[in-house]
């Protein structure tokens, strides 16, 4: 992707060793595949070579492999059930992963960290569209608070290493993405990949209809993943400040709308019923992307094509579960 921001970067990623913690997962992937048109050296790690809720063997990794930038894409990632099922790992592991690897880039210098969060942040009915300002305002939607809770101390705990030791740690907040390395768990994953799964499913065995989550009624935006990886790069190269800043499209549709187009994109013909025995979660969703437009960066992947490429992301998966 080509950056809109004709602004000279104030981080040069050129010639440096970059850390992508968590790039196995979506956003880590996408950050990786931006990456590589940049001049940079790419660092990672397995799960099974680093786990970075371990304090030690993260800060022993970090210490030795002296990287230059950070992107903390790292964490325990799941829809609406895994959060309301599984709080303690939601909220623990997130919690030492930002933890860890934060105090780890200032023991080891590390020039600049960027860290990811997640739109979840804001309260359950924060004024439309969410500006940062709204952090902390009021009450978080319950079935996913506890992630929320451990993204919100990520980002107070990049303002705190720059505010105590001046550490160049700065964070953004994407709102709900889809596209290619997406989890396509039938219980544990996001909107997107479910219904990418569920319709797939249904078309291959004729099924005259499909059930989708909630009363269809709540607005969403989405953003593809591609676009978050380029943001982030962006972001790396041309932002240096304490407020964190909201990635998204600023454009939102109605979840049962959302499930038509990809019905569309999948190609299933049947009817969709909405379960309204499930949760819809928040009621609206929608971010306000004009701190980031303001810097030069605007989504720009159509939703419709997006989910095209997420689509036959999912079948060169061979549609087998995804489990991470």
């Amino acid at each position: 992707m080509t950056e809109l921001s004709t602004n000279p970067p104030l981080f040069d990623l050129s010639g440096k060793r970059v850390y992508v913690a968590g790039h196995s997962g979506m956003a880590g992937a996408a950050i990786v595949r931006r990456l590589a048109s940049e001049n940079c050296e790419i660092l990672t790690a397995s799960h099974d070579a680093l786990d970075l809720t371990n304090q030690a063997l993260t800060e022993e990794w970090i210490m030795r492999e002296r990287p230059e930038a950070i992107f903390l894409a790292a964490g325990r990632v799941g829809g609406i059930h895994a959060n309301d099922t599984f709080p303690a790992e939601f909220l623990a592991d997130n919690l030492a992963i930002a933890l860890n690897v934060m105090r780890a880039a200032v023991a080891a210098k590390v020039q600049k960290l960027l860290f990811l969060g997640s739109s979840c942040i804001y309260p359950r009915n924060a004024p439309q569209p969410m500006a940062e300002e709204l952090l902390l305002t009021g009450p978080l939607e319950p079935t996913n608070e506890w992630y929320a809770i451990a993204k919100i101390a990520g980002i107070k705990l990049a303002q705190a290493y720059r505010r105590e030791y001046g550490a160049d740690f700065v964070s953004v907040m994407p709102t709900n993405l889809y596209g290619p390395g997406d989890n396509y768990h039938p219980q544990n994953s996001h909107v997107p990949a479910a219904l990418i799964r569920r319709f797939h499913e249904a078309k291959t065995r004729g099924d005259a209809q499909v059930a989708v989550w909630g009363s269809g009624n709540p607005m969403r935006e989405f953003l593809s993943v591609e676009d978050l990886g380029d943001a982030c790069v962006f972001v790396m190269k041309h932002y240096s400040g304490n407020g964190f800043l909201n990635v998204g499209t600023g454009n939102e549709v109605s979840i049962g709308e959302f499930a038509r187009i990809v019905a569309e994109v999948v190609g299933y013909r049947g009817a969709l019923v909405f379960d309204t025995s499930r949760p819809d979660g928040t009621p609206r969703k929608l971010l306000d992307v004009s701190r980031l437009a303001g810097l030069g960066w605007r989504a720009r992947t159509p939703l419709h094509e997006g989910l095209k490429i997420a689509y036959a992301d999912f079948l060169a998966q061979g549609s087998r579960l995804r489990e991470r």
